[in-house]
């Protein structure tokens, strides 16, 4: 039986996974930020070198405030509202991309709009995951993370083929979309922005709203938050941060299960980032695929994916989340030998596929596991912690990647890299025990 929202508020909660793709697959993967490195930059490889620092300043700025972010949400309750503003942001920057020509004047511009639109979706997911709880109960929170998980991937699929065979393809695509000053990629930000507001707003309407924790805030933070001005705000973060160092404290002290948990997820996401990160980049470079093609490989990938969380949400309610988790590092850990000893775009295609249908599972279940340890008062701490520590450690992939690239010599080897990582965090995840005292477990029952 589902919690107080009831079917329609699990429905607009997913929605929002469904809409949440166009920043993913179209801004940060597929189509735009392409664009940035090979038509807005002087040269693909400064284009490159930019977006990298780039994605990792937003990527400093995360890991500094999302734990703050989660907690302030946590005082009030208000998760649907940070939800709401934090996607707004998104929204926002995705439109503003409008304004980037294909010139190496505009890259700046691109990728101030991609950075923030990096921090605000993050910040925005800590609210989403937070909401997870309230729209679940502990026998049925594996599924409908599942849910969430599948309709992003299918959300992106559906968004990316609408935009393959109306803008992208065609010579003049919709709304006179044509290769000259870069339009055809500045209008499919705009639909892509369209998209996700759209579809965010079932959830702000309908989600029930999250449980106050009682005495979450002394009077000095409450009159901090009362107050308006530079002062005031750098003073409420800083008691934010306080309590969430406590936090911490408390956490290594009596519920050490949920911190270890943190930093092998951590370690194993990154992996699961790594994958999709340079899936693209080993399509076309060491197996010759042409941009379309990689964009139909994306298609596939998605479809893939969100076929296996959806799948393994039923799956994860019934066996639990370790087991998907286990099972599904196992495979994709098997799937880079193939990649690392063929040069053969028929296996590529089939194993990156293949892998796909278990990158979806891993990461629904990941955040399954993490709601059921979860109090629904502290879901925006810990998930916000969630997104810092995958942040903290997010260089792990792409060092391993280049790494093994340099040791041995070809490009491919570069998968055999990111299979450390993907081990690495199956090792930590391996370690995970109930609790001495029973009462917290990864494998919390439903009764």
């Amino acid at each position: 039986m589902l919690r107080t929202g009831g079917r329609r508020a699990v429905a607009s909660w997913a929605l929002w996974d469904w809409g949440s793709a166009s920043f993913n697959a179209v801004i940060v993967t597929f189509v735009f930020a392409p664009y940035l490195t090979t038509g807005v930059a002087a040269t693909e490889e400064a284009g490159s070198q930019a977006l990298g620092w780039a994605t990792a300043a937003a990527g400093l700025v995360i890991a500094l405030v999302a734990p703050a972010a989660g907690t302030r949400a946590d005082a009030g309750g208000r998760h649907r509202f940070w939800l709401g503003f934090h996607t707004f942001v998104v929204v926002a920057c995705m439109a503003a991309m409008f304004f980037v020509r294909d010139t190496p004047g505009h890259l700046w511009l691109g990728l101030v709009l991609l950075a923030l639109g990096n921090v605000f979706f993050e910040f925005a997911e800590v609210s989403y995951n937070s909401i997870l709880l309230s729209v679940s109960t502990p026998s049925t929170v594996g599924r409908i993370s599942g849910i969430g998980w599948g309709m992003g991937y299918l959300g992106g699929l559906a968004l990316l083929v609408l935009l393959l065979f109306t803008v992208i393809n065609p010579e003049v695509g919709w709304f006179g979309a044509v290769d000259e000053d870069g339009l055809r990629y500045r209008i499919v930000a705009v639909l892509a922005a369209a998209w996700f507001a759209v579809f965010a707003l079932p959830v702000l309407f309908f989600a029930p709203r999250s449980p106050v924790p009682s005495g979450s805030e002394d009077s000095g933070q409450a009159a901090a938050r009362g107050q308006s001005g530079l002062f005031s705000s750098i003073r409420l973060f800083l008691a934010d941060y306080r309590r969430l160092i406590r936090r911490i404290v408390r956490m290594w002290r009596e519920d050490r299960l949920t911190l270890r948990f943190l930093i092998a997820s951590a370690v194993f996401r990154d992996g699961l980032a790594a994958i999709f990160a340079f899936a693209g980049v080993l399509a076309a470079g060491s197996y010759g695929l042409s941009a379309s093609e990689v964009i139909m490989l994306g298609v596939a990938a998605n479809v893939s994916a969100g076929i296996g969380a959806i799948a393994a949400g039923w799956i994860d309610d019934r066996v639990g989340s370790s087991a998907v988790i286990i099972t599904g590092l196992v495979c994709l850990i098997a799937g880079t030998v193939p990649i690392a000893i063929s040069d053969s775009p028929a296996v590529f295609w089939t194993t990156a596929v293949f892998m796909c249908l278990f990158v979806g599972p891993v990461q629904s279940s990941s955040r399954a596991y993490l709601a059921r340890i979860t109090p629904p008062e502290e879901a925006g701490e810990n998930f916000g912690l969630y997104a810092t520590t995958g942040r903290a450690v997010s260089f792990l992939g792409p060092v391993m990647f280049a790494t093994f690239i340099a040791l041995l010599g070809y490009q491919r080897a570069g998968a055999l890299g990111i299979a450390l990582v993907l081990i690495a965090g199956l090792l930590l995840f391996w370690t995970l025990r109930r609790s001495q005292s029973g009462s917290l477990s990864a494998e919390r029952s439903s009764s």
